[in-house]
C-alpha cells in the first residue's frame, strides 16, 4: 500500500480523533452538563454499560433496513427494465413512483399501522423504509436502460438480435454502473426509512434502534440516547462502504469509472 492511500486512510480517522478531542476538552473545560451534551467519554461507558440491549436493537434495525433494501431492489430493478421495454407503462406509471416518492413518510405512516395491525408493527417497518428506498433505484436504472450508445443499439439491429438479446447484453451491462450508484443511496434512505417509520410507530412496539433513543430521551439518558446514534452513524457508514466495495468489484474489471481510479 502506497504512502497517498495510507494518508487517505488516516486522514478522516485522525480528524474524527482530534473532534472527539476536542469536544472531550471543551466539555470537561465548560462544565457542560451530561443531559446538555455528554463527553465521548460519557458515550463510551454509556456504551459499554448498555451493550447488550443496543445489539439487540441494531440487529433489529439493520433486519429491517436490509429487508427494506432488498425488496426495493427487486421492485425498482424490475419497474425500471419493464420501463425500458414500454415507454407507454413508463408514461403511465412513473407520475406515481413520483408522487409516492415525495410523500412523507410521517404522513402516511399512521395509515399503515392501521392497515397491516399494530400486532405486525415490522411489516409497516418495512413497507415504509421500502417505500423512502424504492424510488432511487428505479431512476437510476431506468436512467441506465435508457443511456444506450445509438450506434450499439443499431449494431443489435443490423444483426438480428432478439428483444431480450439487446436488454441482457446491452441495456443490462449499460445500466448495472447507474443501478450500483442508486443502490448505495437507495440503502442510506432503507435505514432513514427504517429509523422514521420507527419513530412513527412509538409505543415500545418497536425494538430497534430509534426507539432506544426515544426511550433514552424521555429518560434523560442522554448518554445512552448518543451511544444509540452512534451505532446508527456506523451502520450507514457500514452499508454505504459495503455497497461501494461491490461496486468496484462489479465494475473493476470493464467500466472506467472504476478503472481510471487515481493512484
Amino acid at each position: 500500500m502506497t504512502q497517498d492511500k495510507l494518508l487517505t486512510l488516516a486522514a478522516p480517522l485522525m480528524l474524527g480523533v482530534a473532534v472527539l478531542g476536542l469536544w472531550e476538552v471543551l466539555c470537561r473545560w465548560q462544565e457542560v452538563p451530561i443531559f446538555v451534551l455528554p463527553k465521548p467519554s460519557d458515550i463510551f461507558l454509556a456504551l459499554l454499560d448498555n451493550f447488550g440491549s443496543l445489539m439487540v436493537s441494531l440487529w433489529a434495525t439493520l433486519r429491517v433496513t436490509l429487508m427494506a433494501f432488498v425488496t426495493a431492489l427487486i421492485l425498482g430493478g424490475a419497474l425500471a427494465a419493464l420501463f425500458s421495454q414500454s415507454r407507454l407503462l413508463e408514461l403511465m406509471l412513473y407520475p406515481y413512483a413520483v408522487v409516492l416518492q415525495v410523500t412523507p413518510v410521517v404522513a402516511i405512516a399512521p395509515l399503515i399501522l392501521i392497515w397491516v395491525g399494530f400486532d405486525r408493527v415490522e411489516l409497516a417497518l418495512l413497507i415504509l423504509a421500502t417505500i423512502v428506498a424504492f424510488f432511487p433505484i428505479l431512476s437510476s436504472a431506468t436512467l441506465g436502460f435508457r443511456s444506450i450508445d445509438p450506434n450499439q443499439r443499431d449494431l443489435f439491429r443490423l444483426y438480428q438480435a432478439s428483444r431480450w438479446q439487446v436488454f441482457r447484453y446491452l441495456q443490462f451491462p449499460n445500466a448495472l454502473p447507474y443501478l450500483l450508484n442508486g443502490m448505495k443511496v437507495s440503502a442510506g434512505l432503507a435505514l432513514i426509512g427504517a429509523v422514521v417509520a420507527e419513530f412513527v410507530a412509538g409505543s415500545g412496539a418497536a425494538t430497534g434502534l430509534a426507539w432506544r433513543i426515544v426511550e433514552a430521551g424521555n429518560r434523560l439518558q442522554i448518554p445512552k440516547m448518543f451511544a444509540a446514534l452512534l451505532l446508527l452513524s456506523l451502520l450507514g457508514i457500514f452499508l454505504f462502504f459495503l455497497l461501494t466495495w461491490l461496486e468496484h468489484l462489479a465494475l473493476r474489471k470493464w467500466h472506467e469509472s472504476a478503472r481510471n481510479q487515481p493512484n
